[in-house]
């Protein structure tokens, strides 16, 4: 450990010595992002003494919600504050943060050392930079390889389409009884993200207005319905209880996500399962980015000098982004630490697969869509009519133009 942490020593130093004074770092986080940052206190605390770290974590939509209020009244606000994907747009547009792109920060000299989709996501639409990425999550598919033995399938069935992967659910649930997927809306996610052009939105083109009712919701919509009419999956909402037991009972087969869904089977969705799960590109040649994190520097922070060199330790050092992918499964953000040789090793879990190598690729190909601050609210809406179609068998074109008509009345651009 000494050895690995030598070569900081000497660019820290300056920071060290200029701080004279203790200075207290005030973090808020959310899990699992937050055990990264216990990862990185006491590595950062060897470098910089003087420097206190003071975490404050909440759960995920506790901690965006705690933080929207605050940029809001500027009250209650953290030196370095992180931020999830999904959330991103909202923060950006909210004039509440550190032009990061901008001196003294600077952080388009490292845009060529991260993964190419991350510094796009963190762009507010007038090009305000309002956080750097830490980790990402290359979207990939987990299954049940037990599961596809005993249905006679194999892994080259769920990949092949869309179509094939909906048409092995089929024998799956006849062979075993397993849904092949928790909720058929996974589908609708993972198409809508799926090879985008650089530049485009999910929800929203480049002039802010909504782009819902086209053909990339329309084929999106109908795989969902088809996997529902199926039987093929099993109605469960992702991070419910019956989503966990469904896995701790062998009842969900496989499940689309970032990559980093590995480290939670292991932790604690399905430890038993060890062995049993592989991972995959995702069907149909798809290739997208299903979540990610940054760290951004509020204006009014007090801190913001310590609360960059912070940032700048957990987001541009290959040391700890390692430690963190090591210790959280958080795929890496910064390009040399996916070059790593820890890529290679084998993951015990996955029955000694060496699924990093794939996500490293899946990451390679991800495009560097644009984000949008009503995004979340998009979302809302497109979940609502699709349960509309899925359930009460709404007319999938209607579904569309309502879905485009009330995100357009609700933004009001």
């Amino acid at each position: 450990m000494k050895k690995m942490w030598a070569p900081l020593v000497a660019a820290a130093m300056g920071w060290g010595v200029a701080c004279a004074q203790t200075v207290t770092l005030n973090v808020a986080s959310f899990p699992d992002l937050d055990r990264g940052i216990k990862l990185a206190i006491p590595l950062y605390k060897k470098l910089n003494p003087n420097v206190e770290i003071k975490l404050t974590s909440l759960a995920y939509a506790d901690h965006h919600t705690a933080m929207t209020t605050a940029l809001a009244t500027g009250a209650g606000l953290p030196d370095v504050m992180a931020i999830d994907m999904g959330f991103i747009g909202k923060f950006a547009e909210s004039g509440g943060m550190e032009d990061l792109s901008k001196a003294p920060y600077n952080a388009g000299q490292f845009r060529d050392q991260v993964a190419r989709f991350t510094y796009p996501l963190a762009m507010s639409g007038q090009g305000v930079m309002v956080g750097m990425p830490v980790d990402i999550g290359p979207g990939a598919l987990f299954y049940r390889k037990d599961l596809l033995d005993q249905a006679g399938l194999s892994e080259a069935d769920l990949t092949r389409s869309w179509e094939s992967y909906i048409e092995s659910g089929k024998k799956l649930k006849a062979a075993t009884g397993a849904w092949l997927l928790a909720s058929a809306v996974d589908i609708k996610d993972i198409y809508i993200r799926s090879n985008l052009k650089d530049g485009e939105g999910i929800y929203f083109n480049k002039q802010g207005q909504p782009t819902i009712n086209n053909a990339r919701f329309r084929k999106a919509f109908e795989l969902a319905k088809a996997a529902r009419t199926a039987g093929i999956d099993g109605k469960i909402s992702a991070w419910s209880n019956e989503w966990s037991e469904g896995f701790k009972r062998d009842r969900i087969a496989s499940q689309m996500m970032g990559a980093w869904l590995a480290g939670h089977l292991n932790n604690w969705l399905a430890p038993e399962s060890k062995g049993k799960w592989r991972s995959a590109q995702l069907p149909g040649g798809a290739y997208a980015s299903w979540g990610g994190s940054f760290y951004g520097i509020p204006k009014k922070a007090q801190n913001k000098q310590a609360a960059w060199d912070f940032i700048k330790f957990l987001t541009t050092n290959k040391e700890m982004q390692i430690e963190a992918f090591r210790g959280i499964d958080a795929f890496p953000s910064l390009l040399a630490a996916q070059n790593d040789p820890f890529i290679e090793q084998p993951i015990e879990y996955l029955g000694g697969q060496k699924a990093r190598v794939l996500w490293k690729e899946a990451a390679s190909r991800i495009p560097a869509m644009s984000v949008d601050k009503f995004d979340p609210v998009a979302a809302e809406v497109v979940n609502a009519e699709l349960e509309k179609v899925l359930e009460q068998n709404k007319d999938i074109g209607q579904a569309l133009a309502d879905a485009q008509a009330q995100v357009q009345r609700r933004v009001r651009r």
